[in-house]
């Protein structure tokens, strides 16, 4: 058993690249964006790509990286329009839904967990209807604090208690599942291929699954 469910009363879980499949957001930013830039700012595509990379790199890890508001104003595009324009490519894992009845069935506190902007939240929420299947929500952006800093889990935890000992995270970041181990969360677990379009990703020293069907509570 990869888990031992024995140990785990909460279950913390990222959204994009872990419930959701990576590829929206792939896509979005690394082909749809560019795309719009160079017709938004007259560039060829290949300049915009790369002026659009630098924007990127230079905020991530941040939550500015998340923030819909900030590339609306740091891009001069409807970043929210454009997400809307896209979202038909909004699409849930495998076994997401069955496994949050089967925890939350099991007697576990399933919360998500976001890095994900208020809109993007709720646009992926109407459209995967995922949103009732959850005990709490929570976006990084209510704590002013990115996931991948160890202060987020402490923020957390003021307004959402558990017990790090006794607490599953699943996300498909690295630096978000580390930052969570050094604030002491026990049980933690990767996702090995977060966009399907892609190859399955090195996950580092953590454990991982390929779809959730594989640690369903019992």
């Amino acid at each position: 058993m990869i888990l031992d469910w024995r140990g785990i009363d909460t279950v913390l879980l990222d959204m994009d690249g872990t419930l959701l499949d990576l590829h929206f957001d792939n896509h979005f930013w690394q082909v749809y964006v560019p795309e719009k830039y160079a017709e938004r700012h007259g560039l060829g595509l290949a300049e915009a790509h790369d002026e659009c990379f630098r924007r990127y790199n230079a905020k991530a890890g941040t939550l500015d990286w998340y923030c819909v508001d900030y590339w609306t104003e740091a891009l001069n595009l409807d970043i929210a329009q454009l997400k809307e324009e896209l979202s038909h490519l909004i699409q849930v894992h495998p076994d997401v839904p069955e496994f949050l009845v089967a925890a939350r069935k099991a007697g576990r506190r399933v919360v998500l967990v976001t890095n994900a902007h208020h809109m993007s939240l709720g646009l992926k929420m109407r459209r995967t209807g995922l949103e009732g299947y959850f005990d709490a929500i929570h976006s990084s952006h209510s704590f002013g604090i990115a996931k991948e800093s160890p202060a987020f889990w402490a923020a957390l935890r003021q307004v959402e208690p558990f017990d790090p000992e006794r607490t599953l995270l699943a996300d498909d970041s690295l630096p978000v599942l580390r930052s969570a181990a050094a604030f002491g969360i026990r049980h933690l677990l990767a996702i090995r291929q977060p966009d399907t379009r892609l190859p399955a990703k090195d996950t580092g020293e953590f454990i991982a699954i390929h779809r959730f069907s594989e640690v369903m509570p019992v």
